[in-house]
């Protein structure tokens, strides 16, 4: 049935109700829980004193949302302002050669940040691949730049390597593995897209002047080598209507996300809680699993607030970068939950539609996901919580598939085409709710712990059994459909647009 499928707007307005009472009750018992265990000794570590004007103390349990926005803060500052306003100058004298300044300026706030020998290390691997990349062979690309980024995520090559980098400032380890990491993968991407030139090949310049774009050198997101190459070389340089009004908003709303996330530290203690097993277990179980719910929004705020100012910046450079994560409260499906755009589009382009093609046969959607996840698994560094992690998401998307295949079966295409398009759709929403738990279950496993995952698994599932389970799931259902609704208005927008283009 069609996503334009329209519902009752009473049928809506009651599941608005049902959502925002669930919201509010389950978040009155995350509010009382983390005024009660403001001063336990086991949360010592992670609620430190905070704002003194609230009269509480803060959450601050997420050592890198911490530095971003105190101890680093100004740095951070310094050297994005520095690069927007040496992008400024350059684009309004000599537009021709920004993407020079741009690497020169990113070579030197990195050698600045991290030191001559980090700089050394970048470029060593830099020249390795482009070496490899001569040789225009895909499959040789790949396995180069797989042991590359191994070196990186693997003992003891991994600590071999950063020893080299003298210096303990608290952000080092970040700044290494991230900037390392990133570079791997840009570099990957310029090799892939050299072997699909047909005419010789990309200079080693061009591929400096990718990997050392300050903005996205760090934290990302990863943009692929043929989109930055096309959009740096441009000399036109035009923006689109309300494109500053567009930018200006955004950055605005950036500004105001961390704001509400400070405050919301203040009074919701979401990360900490879930360190004490023994103190979560007294929570109810709607206010366990609004916990695990929000545990997940809160990294999708992270993700979407650190690629939204690298985005803006690039904005500000006249390049279209990749997209923030979709947000997680409208996620449904494995094949769209993500928390880094511009890796899923690498692993889109490079690896999962390459080989998955239309995603449509089994056998090829099965050695698709497990050939993605293995490269994903290896970025996000070899351990068991990420093996664990990667095999439940693998199983999800090709569940996704199977369930589809299964009732393309003849029986059961025809019982839908006897039903009304309403209620295929409320139907649809019933299994998207349990696949929308199933995506907060699988992801709560790298955001927290694996034994923070089975209690809520165990609650929700178990002991909560029926009241909790059934409750929760007619809730989620509720915010289904409500996500789906937001397609329905989007889909129809879109397609008056489209209509508009065309006339």
């Amino acid at each position: 049935m069609g996503v334009k499928t329209m519902l009752p707007s009473y049928e809506l307005g009651f599941y608005a109700l049902a959502v925002t009472c669930a919201v509010l009750y389950s978040g009155s018992g995350i509010f009382e829980a983390s005024r009660d265990s403001a001063n336990r000794k086991a949360f010592r570590d992670g609620i430190k004193p905070g704002w003194h004007y609230f009269g509480r103390k803060m959450d601050a349990a997420d050592f890198e949302w911490v530095m971003w926005f105190t101890s680093f803060r100004n740095v951070i500052i310094f050297a994005l302002s520095g690069h927007v306003l040496f992008a400024k100058i350059c684009s309004m004298t000599v537009p021709q050669h920004r993407a020079v300044v741009y690497m020169l300026y990113g070579v030197l706030a990195v050698l600045g940040s991290m030191g001559l020998v980090y700089l050394m290390i970048i470029l060593s691997h830099c020249l390795v691949l482009y070496s490899v990349a001569l040789a225009k062979q895909k499959w040789l690309c790949f396995v180069a730049g797989l042991c590359c980024l191994a070196s990186f995520k693997l003992e003891p090559f991994s600590s071999w390597q950063s020893g080299f980098v003298t210096g303990a400032f608290d952000l080092q380890d970040v700044l290494f593995y991230g900037g390392c990491g990133f570079t791997i993968m840009r570099c990957m991407s310029f090799a892939l897209e050299s072997c699909e030139r047909k005419e010789g090949i990309y200079s080693i310049f061009d591929l400096l002047k990718y990997n050392f774009y300050l903005p996205f050198f760090f934290f990302g997101p990863v943009m692929t080598f043929d989109q930055f190459h096309a959009q740096v070389s441009t000399r036109e340089l035009r923006r689109k209507d309300d494109e500053m009004r567009n930018i200006r908003v955004h950055a605005l709303l950036h500004v105001g996300a961390v704001i509400t996330v400070d405050i919301f530290f203040h009074f919701f203690y979401i990360l900490t809680l879930p360190s004490d097993l023994k103190f979560v277990n007294r929570l109810s179980d709607w206010s366990l699993a609004g916990l695990a719910y929000s545990n997940l929004v809160y990294d999708w705020v992270k993700a979407a607030v650190m690629f939204g100012v690298t985005n803006t910046i690039a904005r500000l450079d006249h390049l279209d970068p990749p997209q923030p994560p979709k947000c997680i409260t409208m996620l449904y499906v494995f094949a769209e939950t993500h928390f880094d755009r511009g890796i899923n589009d690498w692993l889109c382009k490079y690896v999962y539609d390459h080989i998955g093609e239309n995603h449509d046969n089994i056998i090829k959607e099965l050695i698709a996901t497990i050939a993605t996840f293995a490269v994903t698994t290896l970025w996000l560094g070899p351990c068991e919580i990420v093996y664990i992690w990667s095999v439940f998401n693998c199983f999800g998307l090709n569940f996704e598939l199977w369930v589809q295949k299964f009732f393309q079966w003849e029986p059961f295409a025809k019982l839908e085409a006897k039903m009304s398009a309403a209620m295929s759709r409320r139907i649809r929403a019933a299994f998207g709710a349990v696949n929308f738990w199933a995506i907060v279950l699988y992801n709560i496993l790298a955001l927290n712990s694996l034994e923070f995952a089975q209690l809520v698994t165990k609650r929700l599932l178990l002991t909560g059994f029926p009241v909790s389970t059934l409750s929760i799931w007619f809730i989620t259902y509720c915010g289904v459909q409500l996500i789906k609704e937001r397609e329905r208005i989007l889909a129809i927008e879109e397609e008056k647009g489209d209509k508009a283009k065309a006339e």
